[in-house]
């Protein structure tokens, strides 16, 4: 619960990540590849210095085995602000992106979440 107060909603989004590209490569390591494109995508997207993927995009990927993931995934990645645990004078805050699967309903694009919008 002390962790609920240190963080700060800052901003939502909606995003299809393509993962056609790591069909590229081969076939052994595809899922593993994939997970490491979705925190790269979100981490270039949304400028986070640290990037939380939930269980369920990680069970996701890894449906279909290691050589077949989904060639796309529809997340909702919210960033927060955090104080570091790390009490230093020049990084006292770090932004942090969380990502989950993303309900079939919602279309791509900004993203507010219910517990945000009660604050």
């Amino acid at each position: 619960m002390a962790d609920e107060k240190k963080r700060k909603f800052v901003k939502g989004f909606v995003y299809i990540i393509p993962l056609a590209r790591v069909y590229w490569g081969r076939r052994t390591n595809r899922a593993d590849r994939a997970v490491k494109l979705v925190r790269e995508f979100v981490k270039k997207h949304t400028k986070a210095d640290k990037v939380i993927i939930n269980n369920d995009v990680n069970n996701y990927i890894w449906s279909r085995s290691r050589e077949k993931p989904p060639r796309r995934v529809k997340v909702v990645v919210t960033v927060y602000e955090e104080e570091a645990e790390e009490e230093s004078e020049e990084e006292k805050k770090i932004t942090v992106a969380r990502v989950r699967l993303a309900d079939k309903s919602l279309k791509p694009g900004p993203y507010t979440p219910k517990s945000a919008a009660k604050q």
